[in-house]
């Protein structure tokens, strides 16, 4: 390839700017003079300049050079494009797309190395993989002033092989700043965290939470040269918060370097400062809940059994107010409606936090970060209120996360809004679905007939979002009989807002972690429904030749089962039901006098078609349609992938059949 006698003289300058700054001329005069010391001194023989590139490739300074004349970075999410290839595995196990980053020299950059981990001693006994084997693997995820990355995954090991770089720009999110470059003392100002989460994969594609960190970067400031290697140490999650998993090393670098560093007593001084506001203001914050708390008390005796929850365990093992766990979350272009957004939240995954020894069939509570919760792609009720309720106040609704139980007791979130008009709508964000509360009066005479409640909650304790808390005082806690006039303060005690703000941003610089944007799905929606289709189609036709059962595909009335699934969709969505009679319709065309059509539709939210398949064959009406036997037995199988932010997805099957009926 030649370029342009302009762009050449261009590329040779910048080589040569590199080459200057990295003092590599000084460095091959010291690998020059120790070779003719080391090698010239018995034979007096000429050095040829193979022999110096040979020693400067040995000492490394080559590797060094053209280390520093590129960057590596995860092309955004939403430039990613996947090629349609045929998939042997039900995993999605594409490679990040890499590419070079264009940095802009006014703009000042942190980049963060992760060179290898050590000390992973759950994985000592772990087998080296084998060429082509699929094997569990680690994957770091990484969140920065709204920049959002993510590592290749690398095969789980002692020792796991992380050599990825990140480029994070210290002004991503603050415009105002631009047009300025960031100086130290600005930068120290900047209490911003690189929060990394490392997340475990299994061979059947699903997640663990291995860690979260809040990695400090700022000692980068003092560093001479530019340059800090850290060595972290991660440590569990829940119950093992307290456990080290393992250690991660790490080399923080400054892009362009500082012209002034500061002196780490300086550093460590703002380090202090930060913690003791900090814990001053959330001391603070525990003497008041306290004191409100002990007020509540004395209203009525029974409010001790109430679920009134002040605080709650993030998966570190740290007690943050309930309230920091929501704040208002726009997804820009990616949900364009409240509904669509329930809808999305309730297709990740549902997981309870696991107990080491089963605790007696007790809950381990584990509220999660949203980076954490939504990097696994799942979590337990309380993630998922939050998650919601957090979106539907982007969408400018009056959402609260309420805090009660369900049928036998058992306790649960779920999310409310309050319409301009009075109306309470119930929103459960396991399953999308919505209710509306008309509360039943229990001094009506017998005879006025009371609503029916339709949603499956029993009692609740307290209701709170990013400004407000409610503790309920009235004098049943049941769900059915509660009024939600929140401006009546002999029916819902309110903390202040005052001193909520005071503890969760943006009042305050706190402990709180910030939210990170949602990223835009990478998955093939089209490539992915053929997949789990053929994959299907061997599972059926092996399965009814087990039987003695040959196997016949109608392409035609598969192709025909595709608007139902639509349906089925978007009336989980919006809760309209649309496009039924045409459906039907195609179907009675497709389906000859005297045969009989059956069909059977399911929905999913992993996209692992073996499993699928093994839960389909549990119910006896799809066993029937698999197993069916007759004359002209015809099969159909129809899967559509339905994607959402953070690759979730919603999967729909539908098998059917049709046969002639012999009477």
């Amino acid at each position: 390839m030649s370029l342009p006698p302009e762009k050449a003289s261009e590329l040779k300058q910048i080589i040569h700017q590199q080459l200057l700054k990295m003092d590599v001329h000084g460095r091959i005069r010291e690998v020059l003079a120790e070779t003719i010391r080391e090698e010239l001194a018995p034979e007096h023989q000429q050095l040829s300049t193979e022999d110096l590139i040979k020693a400067l490739r040995q000492r490394g300074i080559i590797d060094d050079v053209m280390k520093e004349l590129k960057f590596v970075t995860d092309v955004k999410e939403t430039e990613r494009t996947l090629a349609p290839k045929p998939s042997t595995h039900f995993v999605d196990r594409e490679p990040p797309v890499l590419k070079k980053t264009n940095i802009d020299p006014t703009r000042r950059y942190l980049y963060l190395q992760v060179l290898g981990g050590k000390a992973f001693l759950d994985h000592l006994q772990e087998p080296e993989p084998l060429p082509g084997q699929i094997c569990s693997t680690f994957t770091l995820c990484l969140y920065f002033r709204n920049q959002r990355f993510r590592s290749k995954p690398v095969p789980c090991a002692c020792e796991p092989d992380f050599q990825d770089g990140f480029l994070l720009e210290i002004h991503k999110d603050s415009l105002g700043d631009a047009s300025k470059m960031v100086d130290a003392t600005t930068m120290l100002s900047i209490c911003d965290p690189v929060h990394m989460v490392l997340i475990k994969t299994d061979t059947f594609g699903e997640t663990t939470l291995v860690a979260s960190y809040f990695l400090e970067w700022r000692s980068i400031l003092a560093a001479e040269n530019g340059i800090t290697n850290v060595a972290v140490e991660l440590l569990g999650v829940g119950t093992e918060s307290k456990v080290s998993v393992g250690v991660l090393n790490i080399r923080l670098e400054m892009y362009p370097h500082l012209n002034k560093t500061l002196s780490s007593e300086i550093i460590s001084t703002q380090f202090t400062l930060e913690r003791q506001k900090t814990a001053e203001k959330e001391r603070l914050f525990l003497v008041y809940a306290k004191q409100w708390w002990r007020e509540y008390l004395q209203i009525r005796p029974t409010h001790n059994t109430r679920l009134v929850k002040i605080f709650a365990q993030d998966e570190n093992g740290v007690n943050r107010p309930v309230c920091s766990y929501v704040r208002p979350l726009r997804a820009g272009r990616l949900l364009d409606t409240p509904r669509q957004a329930a809808r999305f939240v309730s297709v990740l995954g549902h997981e309870r936090a696991a107990l080491i020894g089963g605790g007696g069939g007790g809950k381990q509570e584990q509220w999660c970060t949203l980076l954490a919760f939504l990097c696994t792609n799942k979590g337990d009720c309380e993630d998922h209120a939050n998650l919601l309720c957090s979106l539907l106040l982007g969408f400018g609704l009056e959402a609260f996360v309420c805090v009660g139980t369900k049928a036998k007791g058992v306790p649960h979130t779920w999310v409310m809004t309050c319409g301009s008009d009075g109306t309470i709508t119930f929103w459960e964000s396991l399953t999308g679905h919505r209710y509306i509360h008309r509360p039943i009066n229990p001094d009506d005479p017998p005879l006025v007939e009371q609503p029916k409640p339709l949603y499956p909650y029993r009692t609740i304790g307290c209701i709170f979002n990013h400004q407000k808390f409610f503790g309920n005082c009235q004098p049943s806690d049941a769900v059915e009989l509660c009024v939600f006039d929140l401006h009546d303060e002999s029916k819902w005690k309110p903390m202040s807002g005052e001193a909520i703000k005071s503890i969760c941003p943006p009042g305050a610089t706190s402990s709180v972690p910030p939210f990170p944007p949602l990223c835009a799905s990478t998955i093939d929606a089209a490539v992915t429904s053929n997949e789990i289709e053929v994959q299907l189609r061997i599972l059926v036709s092996e399965y009814r030749k087990d039987l003695g059962l040959s196997t016949v595909w109608d392409d035609h009335l598969s192709y025909l089962l595709s608007p139902a699934l639509a349906a089925y969709e978007l009336e989980r969505t919006t809760g309209i039901s649309a496009g039924n009679e045409e459906f039907q319709d195609s179907v009675r065309r497709a389906v000859p006098d005297g045969h009989t059509f059956k069909g059977f539709p399911i929905h999913f939210v992993h996209r692992n078609a073996r499993r699928a398949f093994a839960t389909c064959l549990r119910s006896p009406f799809c066993e029937e349609i698999i197993c069916c036997r007759g004359d002209q037995v015809r099969l159909a199988v129809r899967v559509r992938v339905f994607t959402y932010p953070e690759s979730a997805c919603a999967v729909w099957i539908m098998f059917a059949c049709k046969y002639r009926s012999v009477l």
